[in-house]
């Protein structure tokens, strides 16, 4: 299965590496290069990811309701939406040569890359449960996914932190705050950075497609389709599913505040920032198999305890020791440990889930892409949170468009959101997840009653 899941995690790639450039870089590509008020910015960014939350379960549904094609039901889902979504990210890094409109034309090409990745994400996500129908194994191309994502993350973050970092260095000698520290070169940088990840898009989509065949499923099993409605109704009143739902919903929102670009290092750490990110990142990939060998040793619920709650002492360390530089990169390798716990648990957990719900409801038919759909639903809510309220919370500390220099509150503002903040998150995460009732021993009785059933 190794093949397999190597060419199905490559078709994660696309959706981190541009997460991660519009995650990290698109706030200080409106503000300092569009040059937009933070209040239209901060609409941009939460409008636009509520956007992408919303079209996640009615996408959900569609792929639940289409049919079974030579190639699959996922995969044409993903095949079509590919071309769409490259050509709106582009558009997303373009400054248009003019003022007037200048919020529109990013408000809309925004929700509109959003709508297209929805279509490449959720059937992706799903596809899953079509590689094969034993845990092992979907554990093992989840990890597989988890580990490509996250290098997606770092590659995005490499891509574009790396060819614009070079463009936009502040002036040493800063007299005033009203000096801009972008030209020209910066939007030209953004430009080909964003050339380049559209063709990385591209030729993972192809991979994907040439190394996965999607498995078709059993006639006898089919059962009858589910309405939205109804679909909506069964899901959300799946007890497992609620509980690790929300639960990773306050974790997720934890990191995605502390990992966001304008609040880790901002003021005195500016000329390094791409390598710190770097670094967390890179630091997440190299442990993802320690987490793989440790939930597949201990359980996923000890897994969780142990992940999320390693990240607590270095949020606080990170802002309470004015550190020098050397210490700041340790702290983000430490860092990426809870990163890579981030990524994996939630997702190698989702599939146990599905295979509680198929236990429970035998006759039901086309759930996997809503469970999936509603699940990126949450998580793409909290990242409008955090996104929205961090702008905002900029604005109201007084944040300068394009000035190298920022006053005392906004620093104080920023310490605040990377420290106490996402503590506060990960413990009222940790809380609900305790209730969540699928242990080893539910989740091994569950693959042998659908072996039987299969």
């Amino acid at each position: 299965t190794s093949p397999l899941s190597l060419c199905y995690a490559i078709g994660g790639a696309p959706y981190q590496i541009t997460g991660s450039a519009l995650g990290f870089f698109l706030q200080i590509f409106l503000l300092d290069v569009a040059q937009l008020d933070p209040f239209y910015a901060s609409i941009i960014l939460f409008v636009g990811r509520a956007w992408d939350a919303i079209t996640d379960p009615t996408v959900g549904f569609l792929v639940s309701r289409s049919r079974s094609t030579r190639i699959g039901r996922m995969m044409p889902w993903i095949l079509c939406s590919a071309p769409f979504a490259v050509a709106t990210y582009f558009l997303i890094w373009f400054v248009p040569p003019f003022e007037q409109g200048k919020v529109v034309w990013y408000l809309v090409f925004y929700c509109l890359f959003q709508s297209m990745q929805t279509c490449f994400h959720v059937p992706y996500s799903a596809l899953t449960m079509f590689i094969s129908t034993d845990q092992t194994e979907r554990d093992s191309a989840t990890a597989y996914r988890m580990t490509i994502e996250v290098l997606g993350t770092v590659l995005g973050t490499a891509i574009q932190g790396q060819i614009v970092g070079g463009t936009n260095d502040c002036p040493a000698d800063l007299e005033g705050r009203n000096v801009s520290k972008f030209t020209v070169s910066t939007k030209q940088a953004y430009m080909i950075s964003t050339g380049v990840i559209c063709i990385i898009y591209l030729l993972c989509t192809l991979v994907l497609f040439l190394g996965v065949k999607e498995r078709k499923e059993s006639k006898r099993y089919r059962g009858q389709l589910l309405t939205f409605r109804r679909g909506l109704y069964m899901v959300m009143s799946h007890e497992p599913y609620i509980k690790l739902v929300i639960g990773f919903l306050f974790t997720s929102l934890a990191f995605m505040v502390k990992t966001h670009p304008c609040l880790t290092f901002w003021e005195s750490k500016r000329r390094d920032y791409q390598n710190i990110l770097l670094v967390i990142m890179l630091s997440g990939t190299l442990t993802i198999p320690l987490w793989q060998w440790f939930l597949t040793r201990f359980g996923k619920k000890k897994a969780v305890y142990f992940g999320m709650t390693w990240a607590v002492p270095f949020m606080i360390l990170i802002v309470s020791i004015k550190s020098k530089l050397i210490i700041s990169y340790l702290v983000s390798v430490a860092a990426g440990v809870s990163v890579a716990a981030a990524f994996l648990l939630p997702w190698s957990m989702l599939p146990d889930v599905v295979d509680d719900f198929k236990v429970k409801n035998p006759g039901v038919h086309g759930h996997e892409a809503l469970f999936y759909s509603f699940f990126v639903f949450f998580v793409k809510f909290a990242s409008g949170v955090s996104l929205g309220i961090s702008t905002l919370s900029l604005k109201f500390a007084g944040y300068e468009t394009g000035a190298c220099l920022q006053p005392e509150a906004v620093s104080l503002t920023l310490k605040t959101l990377v420290s106490l903040v996402p503590v506060v998150l990960i413990f009222i995460g940790l809380l609900i997840l305790k209730t969540y009732p699928i242990d080893e021993k539910r989740r091994q009785d569950n693959q042998k009653l659908l072996q039987e059933m299969l």
